[in-house]
């Protein structure tokens, strides 16, 4: 009779371990993806005027990344008031006469590292929302590199004042944030459950916010059209 009751014993445990094995642990919060988009044209080369020798001839315009099938590139994705961290430095490099990448995350009190690869002078002026200087630095040499603190949210505009083309942005954000991949598609996990507020952000195109709803253990499909 003991033997009995402890064998039945062991085979509901067992049954217990197994259920709870097979259904995994609660998961916490969901996922937000999707494709941007657009019907706009990529714009035609930037035809160069200042070193060329180094520069080249023409310089590709990537004001607008995007393929044939119409995916955007270097859109940035955010969630409104959903804090998740972002990287607390951007490194940014002068290349070919150009900022690379041309878009990129920080947060606020951030660290924007700038270098070069190019054998000539550049400059980086760093403009916030609104137009007002933050700093404009010079890299005169090859693998100078010099870095400055970011403070406040908002998009932050690089220039280059001898080649006047370039052109670069920091989104500086608290809220979760990402970039659209050359396919134009993205991806922000770890999204605590509710309705949340997609924004997109381009710095030729425009998209209004979409709601959607999050649900733990769950991916929420976006895709968004930009347009003029």
């Amino acid at each position: 009779m003991t033997n009995c009751v402890t064998a039945s014993a062991v085979v509901a445990v067992a049954a217990l371990v197994f259920s709870a094995a097979f259904d995994g642990p609660a998961v916490a919060g969901g996922s937000i993806a999707g494709v941007v988009t657009t019907r706009e044209a990529a714009p035609g080369p930037i035809r160069v005027n200042v070193d060329p020798r180094v520069c080249g001839e023409s310089v590709k315009d990537e004001s607008l990344v995007v393929d044939a099938a119409g995916h955007v590139s270097g859109a940035v994705v955010s969630l409104a008031g959903v804090k998740l961290p972002a990287p607390a430095e951007a490194a940014v490099v002068n290349d070919g006469c150009r900022f690379v990448p041309r878009v990129a995350v920080v947060r606020p009190k951030g660290t924007i590292r700038m270098s070069s690869r190019d054998a000539v002078m550049h400059t980086v002026h760093a403009a916030a929302p609104g137009g007002k200087a933050l700093f404009n630095l010079s890299l005169p040499i090859p693998n100078a590199v010099l870095s400055r603190p970011i403070d406040k949210p908002g998009v932050v505009t690089l220039s280059c004042s001898t080649h006047t083309w370039m052109r670069g942005y920091l989104f500086v954000t608290e809220d979760a944030a990402t970039l659209t991949g050359a396919d134009g598609s993205f991806r922000i996990d770890d999204v605590p459950a509710g309705t949340r507020e997609v924004r997109i952000w381009h710095e030729s195109l425009k998209a209004a916010p979409v709601w959607v709803t999050v649900k733990d253990g769950e991916t929420t499909t976006v895709n968004v059209v930009l347009t003029r």
